[in-house]
This record gives structure tokens, sequence and C-alpha cells, in this order.
């Protein structure tokens, strides 16, 4: 997976030579850095997305895709960043979105070929592969006349039950308020739904030590000599 370069930026061009010696979580910090320096970079945000990628961490790299395609207007990187954001995609399975990334990528760039390719691989395997049609609106009419025929069952029912539930009334507040107590106990605390494309614990560490120690090393590289960024190009997977 290529990476772009940009002049003036100690942090992108230290993370293009850990991305080239193949040591993603050092690029992945480098990018990060740069692009906390730098919010609307699209350059770093397209990058960092390759690092993460490279890592397997396939959701987030969609994340770090669009930001670059939010924040450029160049074609160029735009083209780039679609046709990333599609070979994720194409990882993922969802075929249809992956289709229009690379519609997309063909629009700011329609002589790429590995591009078209890609295109005509991920209309192929959705024409194989369609979406699962939405019964949840027949779902619905099914129940909605289960509930019609349980009505008059339900108040036949209550009509019975009425006195009796009339003399254990106190009984049934009593319980009431214990089962409303209990639903609040049981609900665990300090739980949150993951957020997605979520930092494991080992890539984190990873990041914490690349940035622990980045400073240092890119110093170093900086004194050694001036690095040069690398040109624009694009990795082409499928």
């Amino acid at each position: 997976m290529a990476t772009f370069a940009q002049e003036k930026d100690k942090h992108l061009p230290a993370g293009n030579s850990d991305f080239a010696a193949k040591k993603y979580a050092d690029a992945e910090a480098q990018y990060r850095i740069s692009k906390s320096k730098t919010p609307k970079n699209a350059i770093a945000s397209y990058n960092l997305g390759n690092a993460i990628y490279r890592q397997n961490s396939i959701a987030e790299s969609k994340t770090a895709f669009r930001k670059a395609i939010e924040s450029t207007n160049d074609r160029a990187q735009k083209h780039s960043a679609f046709h990333n954001l599609g070979n994720a995609l194409m990882k993922e399975k969802d075929y249809s979105q992956a289709v229009e990334a690379y519609k997309n990528a063909l629009r700011n760039d329609p002589s790429d070929e590995q591009t078209r390719y890609n295109y005509a691989l991920a209309k192929k395997m959705l024409k194989e592969n369609p979406p699962k049609k939405d019964d949840k609106k027949d779902d619905k009419k099914d129940k909605d006349k289960k509930d019609d025929k349980n009505k008059d069952k339900d108040k036949n029912k209550d009509d019975k039950n009425k006195d009796k539930d009339k003399d254990k009334k106190d009984d049934k507040k009593d319980g009431d308020k214990d089962q409303k107590d209990k639903g609040k106990n049981d609900k665990p605390q300090g739980q949150s739904q993951p957020k997605p494309g979520g930092i494991s614990k080992e890539r984190l560490q990873n990041l914490m030590d690349a940035v622990n120690n980045e400073e240092k090393k890119v110093q170093d590289k900086v004194n050694a000599k001036k690095v040069k960024g690398q040109p624009v190009q694009t990795e082409k997977d499928w």
C-alpha cells in the first residue's frame, strides 16, 4: 500500500519510512501525530488509513479513508482514497458500498485500469451475493394479526381474574415496586457499547511505545539526513 508525502512535516516522512520498513504500528503513531497537528491534512489521514489497514483493522481504516476524502479537493488524492476505501469494503464483503467507492474513484480518474477491474469485480460479487430482503414489514403484519386474535382472549381472561386481582391489590403493588428496583440494580454499571473500529489493547500498547520513542527517533533521522517524501502511488490489492 502506497503513501503520500508532504514537506515540512517531520512526522509524515518518518511515518513513511516506518511504513516502508513494514513497521505499521510505528507508522500509525507518526501519522496520528501528524494528523493531530493538522487535523484537515488529507495526506496524513490517507496514510493513517493505509497503516491501520495493514494491521487488519479494516473498519477503522475506512474512517481514515473517508476523512481523507472529506479533507481534499485534489482529484488524484480522492481517487486513491476512494480506491482503498473500496478495498476495505471488499474485505468486509460489503459489495454494494464497494461498488459505490470504486465508482467514485473512477469519477476522479477514469483511466485507472486497476480501479476499473475492482469495480467490475465488486459488481460481480454483488450480483452473486445480493443483499438480503427486509422482511420486517411482513413480520409486523403477521404480528398485528396475532395480536388482534388474542385481544378477545385476553379480555375474557382479564374479566375472570378481575376479582382475584382486586383482593391481591396491595401485594401486587409491593411486587411491582420490587421488580422495578430489581431492574435498576441488575443493570451493569460502567458498561458501554464498543465503538466501531476500536483499537485493540496490543495495538494500543504498540502505539504508546512508538509515541514515547518517536521524538528521539525522528530527531536522529533529521540530524542524519533530510528525509525525502515518497511519491503519490496507489495500492491495488484486488
